[in-house]
């Protein structure tokens, strides 16, 4: 159809007494520009049939800061944690301590001054764009919502994974109630009554500061809420840095290998074994918490599977003439990898995962 153009005689007619036949609507934009009409046409799904919802402060860090940056940062952190752990004798040249409670002292102050020096610099490094200090703890994974659920299905999963050690532990009160012979009323008004006095004893006792509260607590701030958010941001996918960032937390312990020389009447393969093993240990649950962090986006979750592991120690895998304990070990492992995911869903965790500010949305990976 030829459209007419518009002669002057037409523009010299009052607009009243044009008809409503002769009135010809503008033109859609798309005819006169094809280019607007392709960018107008975009699929919009209902908010139930989204797959994924970018977050855009995560398209804002995502990138900015190179991979040799971040794995180079991560270096720098680890040698400096293990560092400053022999700061008070090799650099400030402070006497030998005179107690092991003050040489453990001493190592807790540079563990807590390497941590918040790891912190900060984390904190140059990232490009955060707020200044609140919700949305900066946040970075790091400290927040105080959904806490039960930080706390409870983290350690829920890692119970199952001890299940052969509790199982073993149980047998081991039976027996004892068994020799025992007293009411079960009276075994738990006496464990009660001691539980004062046992309390104040682990209070006082320096290795339960070290294994339960200053390690867990500083290298789960290290080596997790200030590695991860860095290898992240740097480009590293969720996987690689679930098996990258626990290489530089094994590496950690390699210090341990001096004092586990000397202890063995420096025996290089006693020694060599026992690291080994330990850092085997160390690289397999730092995969696991690493896990657990970037699943939940809480600091939480890790932190207080560091602690029960610390804790429990090894997990048993058998003993002799108790078959119970192995049968145990391996439902509960089995258990442990059919509910790892659906225990750890974001959704959990989070309000909204489209705008959860752990490492700006980076838990939305599935």
């Amino acid at each position: 159809m030829e459209v007419r153009k518009p002669s002057d005689k037409d523009s010299r007619i009052p607009p009243d007494q044009i008809s409503p036949s002769k009135t010809r609507k503008p033109l859609p934009s798309h005819f006169t520009n094809p280019e607007k009409k392709l960018k107008s046409k975009k699929l919009k799904f209902p908010a139930s049939q989204t797959t994924t919802t970018v977050n855009p402060n995560m398209e804002e860090m995502k990138g900015s800061l190179s991979k040799p940056v971040a794995v180079i940062a991560c270096i720098a952190m680890t040698l400096f944690y293990v560092a400053t752990l022999y700061a008070p004798t090799l650099i400030l040249r402070l006497p030998p301590p005179q107690s092991f409670n003050i040489f453990m002292t001493r190592r807790f102050i540079c563990a807590a001054v390497s941590s918040v020096a790891s912190v900060i610099i984390c904190a140059l490094l990232l490009p955060i764009r707020s200044g609140e200090t919700s949305y900066l703890f946040g970075v790091y994974g400290i927040r105080s919502d959904h806490i039960w659920q930080a706390v409870f299905f983290p350690l829920f999963l890692t119970s199952l994974t001890y299940a052969g050690s509790l199982m073993l532990l149980a047998s081991k009160w039976m027996e004892h109630r068994n020799q025992d012979r007293r009411p079960l009323l009276c075994c738990i008004k006496s464990t009660l009554l001691r539980f004062p006095s046992q309390m104040s004893s682990v209070a006082s006792d320096v290795l339960f500061w070290r294994n339960l509260v200053v390690a867990p607590l500083t290298e789960e701030l290290v080596f997790r809420a200030c590695m991860i958010p860095l290898l992240l941001c740097g480009g590293f996918k969720a996987y690689d840095v679930i098996f990258l960032c626990p290489t530089f937390f094994s590496l950690a312990h390699l210090n341990h290998m001096a004092e586990i020389y000397s202890h063995h009447n420096y025996s290089l393969r006693e020694a060599s074994m026992i690291v080994g093993l330990q850092l085997g240990y160390t690289l397999v649950f730092g995969s696991y918490a690493s896990f657990l962090f970037i699943r939940t986006g809480t600091l939480a979750s890790p932190l207080f599977a560091h602690v029960f592991c610390n804790y429990m120690g090894l997990p048993v895998l058998f003993v002799q003439r108790k078959g119970l304990v192995s049968v145990a070990f391996v439902a509960g492992t089995l258990y442990f990898a059919w509910l790892l995911f659906p225990l750890t869903r974001p959704d959990l965790y989070n309000e909204r995962t489209n705008s959860c500010r752990c490492w700006q949305g980076y838990c939305l990976w599935n």
